[in-house]
């Protein structure tokens, strides 16, 4: 398991970005060379986990429990047959890391990624599609698309802080004793609300957002 490339992205206009000036940091590059990751800070003010990665719409995106994108290089090539045989490069989808031998949608949430020698991660949730993310991908009808297949990659929080660049190893340190994974939480919030429950198996690993939707489900129900 390891990391194909670190992709980071600069400011560009998108017609349907939520930062200012209509930007969007979406179009994530390889990096050559090492790469810092640390804890932006909270949701609002903090933006990439990543030194030199763009996020301009800091009321959506980033943030600590959003610090770092992760997306299988097998699911992207999955999703290349999906879409008609069309080329989709590391960073496609707008990930930071783009991994080999992990089954990154289907990780558990709150389980423990070692990225080189330093880097902790911790997985929180899947990634929601936005109108900006349909932009960059171009395809009619990618919201609902990319929803139905819920393949979605996962958002991580950074726990140690480290340097890391392309090709360094992925190692799972620690898998929680539950079964909810990215693709479940993301489905969950989404299209399949009666899973909402199942989340607080996951408990304060999951992201804030996601557990306060399952608490509030619950409560509803009485």
């Amino acid at each position: 398991m390891r990391l194909l490339s670190v992709n980071v992205g600069r400011p560009a206009p998108s017609p349907s970005a939520g930062g200012p000036g209509g930007l969007t940091g979406i179009d994530k590059r390889p990096f050559e060379g090492p790469v810092r990751v640390s804890d932006p800070g909270p949701k609002g003010t903090g933006g990439s986990g990543l030194a030199g990665d763009a996020v301009c719409d800091l009321r959506n995106h980033g943030g600590s429990d959003q610090a770092v994108y992760a997306f299988a290089r097998e699911e992207l090539d999955a999703w290349a047959r999906r879409l008609g045989g069309r080329e989709l490069v590391n960073g496609a989808f707008g990930e930071n890391l783009t991994t080999l031998g992990i089954e990154v949608s289907g990780a558990l949430i709150g389980e423990r990624w070692r990225v080189g020698n330093e880097l902790l991660l911790e997985v929180t949730s899947g990634r929601i599609p936005c109108r900006t993310f349909a932009d960059h991908i171009g395809e009619e009808k990618w919201v609902r698309q990319f929803t139905q297949e819920a393949v979605t990659g996962a958002y991580l929080r950074v726990i140690e802080p480290g340097t890391i660049r392309a090709g360094d190893p992925v190692e799972i340190v620690h898998r929680p004793d539950h079964e909810v994974t990215a693709a479940l939480q993301f489905r969950a919030v989404t299209t399949e609300r009666t899973l909402l429950p199942s989340l607080l198996a996951a408990a304060s690993a999951l992201h804030p957002e996601a557990l306060r939707k399952a608490r509030e489900y619950v409560a509803r129900q009485g």
